[in-house]
């Protein structure tokens, strides 16, 4: 297990049957890993969108006495990097955190199976949708566009609007049995809801996302958290990319005709002159 304050936060959080409301601050948390030992319970309340009162009934849930207790509890876990971190500018400090969640990653997979397990549904869906609006809809074009070499019907959903429940069940007519999701911040209501009708219409929910507490978590089956960097102005993202091309590969081997199709396209590409070597 990593040793950052975002999977110590992780790990505080594992075991608790928490509301919605307590999903999301935890999810707050996660986020706001470093700076949450020196929030105010209204601080926190503001960032994560509820209520004071929502914040204290979470720190007892979780075991303290009121925030005021949990909140000591973090800083006597926190790492002493301060220093460290005031040395680097603020392009470096970003660097430096998406090692960091690169790390967690690289643990987290320790365990492959339900990186596994989530390659074999992706495999096994005819048509395969992949869903990522917003911020995520790069991640979900970079999947599919990859996927489609190996896949045989791979249908990229980066579009919201009233079109897209229709295309989840234009996908579940065709055989689709599992959907893809790419879920990060700011969550769209739009995903949201349409993964709630995917798993109406049967689908079997496959989400990669910022935390195991971001919104989305209760409407997918397996959850592959990858957490994204806050340090710049807008969010970056090479944990979910490469938490991505890992579940790509699990689908190729769960795929026998993906070597077969590959080298087609390769000789394909060789005739026309695709690529400048």
């Amino acid at each position: 297990m990593s040793d950052s304050p975002a999977a110590r936060l992780q790990a505080l959080f594992e075991g608790h049957r928490l509301t919605p409301t307590q999903r999301r601050i935890a999810h707050c948390m996660v986020r706001r890993a470093a700076d949450v030992p020196f929030l105010s319970s209204v601080e926190l309340a503001e960032l994560a969108g509820v209520s004071q009162p929502s914040v204290t009934r979470f720190a007892v849930a979780l075991g303290f006495d009121g925030y005021p207790a949990l909140r000591k509890h973090l800083r006597e876990v926190a790492p002493a990097e301060a220093a460290v971190e005031d040395a680097l500018n603020e392009y470096q400090q970003a660097v430096e955190a998406e090692i960091e969640n690169l790390r967690h990653l690289a643990q987290a997979l320790a365990d492959p199976g339900k990186v596994e397990r989530a390659g074999r549904l992706l495999a096994a869906s005819h048509p395969l949708p992949v869903l990522g609006l917003r911020a995520a809809a790069a991640q979900a074009y970079g999947f599919s566009y990859f996927a489609a070499k190996v896949h045989p019907d791979v249908r990229l959903l980066d579009e919201g609007g009233t079109m897209l429940t229709d295309r989840v069940d234009a996908a579940v007519r065709a055989g689709a049995t599992a959907l893809l999701c790419f879920a990060l911040p700011r969550h769209p209501r739009e995903v949201v809801d349409a993964l709630a009708h995917a798993r109406e219409a049967g689908l079997t929910v496959i989400t990669v996302a910022d935390s195991p507490f971001a919104p989305v978590a209760a409407h997918s089956h397996v959850l592959l958290p990858a957490a994204v960097g806050t340090g710049l102005a807008f969010d970056t993202a090479c944990a979910p990319m490469l938490l991505g091309r890992a579940l790509l590969e699990s689908m190729c081997d769960a795929l026998p005709e993906a070597q077969a199709r590959l080298e087609e396209f390769d000789a394909g590409a060789a005739a026309r002159g695709l690529f400048v070597e």
